[in-house]
């Protein structure tokens, strides 16, 4: 499989691995390349670029599968379309990722700010703390002003939930992976695909709209099948859709794959 490790591959393999080893060491580079919550102080308008070469410090697991991936498919799909396109298509994807997102997170946050009766100066003062300035070494709430805002407003543990949503970064190049599994399904939809837990070999074109599907129902109920907790399952969805609607306009363009070379 490294054998056939394409050029771009290789690179974003590369920074992948540089950039995870660099979150260990500096601590702060996590958080400064992360992608935050766009009402979140933390926020910088780089990060939905750099978050995709970001992965979680606790789990070699996360960074491993997601570099698996692409370079499983990523080879496969820049062997085709070159350098320069795929490279393209993978951070459209990512972008896209993070779009969606931000925005299902705007979407449950505001659900609970709005019938909190938040104001925005309100919503502006609790995203202004970083989610461990909040909490004493025993885990009791210390932050004056948040609690003075949580308490006004009666607000209930299962809504506090939500607001949490915008103190977690999120981390990892899943969201455009998933676009890659989606521009090979559509180039390969017979080839065979299998996961850890369905050694079942199934075909592209099955086997991927399922994992998107599995991804959306998680999102919306909050159920996560076979992962964990913690896990961004719109952003999965996300990379997914654009993925999707960017070969659907690359199909009916008929483009010409020498151009982007």
């Amino acid at each position: 499989m490294f054998n056939n490790m394409t050029p771009v591959v290789k690179q974003l393999l590369i920074i992948n691995i540089v950039c995870f080893i660099m979150s260990q060491v500096v601590p702060q580079a996590y958080d400064l390349f992360s992608l935050y919550y766009f009402e979140n102080s933390q926020f910088r308008i780089w990060q939905p670029f750099t978050h995709l070469f970001m992965h979680s410090k606790d789990s070699l697991m996360h960074i491993f599968f997601n570099m698996f991936a692409l370079v499983s498919f990523g080879s496969a799909l820049e062997h085709f379309w070159g350098g320069k396109r795929f490279l393209i298509f993978y951070f459209a994807c990512g972008l896209g990722a993070a779009a969606l997102h931000m925005g299902m997170n705007y979407y449950e946050i505001h659900q609970v700010t709005d019938a909190l009766g938040l104001s925005s100066q309100d919503i502006q003062t609790l995203y202004a703390h970083s989610y461990r300035s909040l909490f004493s070494a025993d885990g009791q709430m210390t932050n004056e002003a948040v609690v003075h805002i949580l308490n006004k407003v009666q607000c209930s543990q299962e809504q506090f939930n939500v607001l949490t949503n915008g103190f977690i970064p999120a981390v990892g190049a899943s969201g455009a992976i998933y676009g890659l599994l989606v521009a090979f399904a559509f180039m390969f939809p017979m080839a065979e695909l299998a996961m850890l837990f369905i050694p079942i070999p199934i075909k592209a074109k099955y086997f991927v709209p399922a994992i998107v599907l599995l991804d959306l129902f998680s999102g919306i109920t909050g159920f996560s099948i076979f992962s964990g907790g913690n896990i961004a399952h719109f952003a999965h969805v996300g990379g997914a859709v654009t993925g999707f609607l960017i070969m659907l306009l690359w199909r009916n363009s008929k483009f010409n794959h020498r151009r982007w070379n």
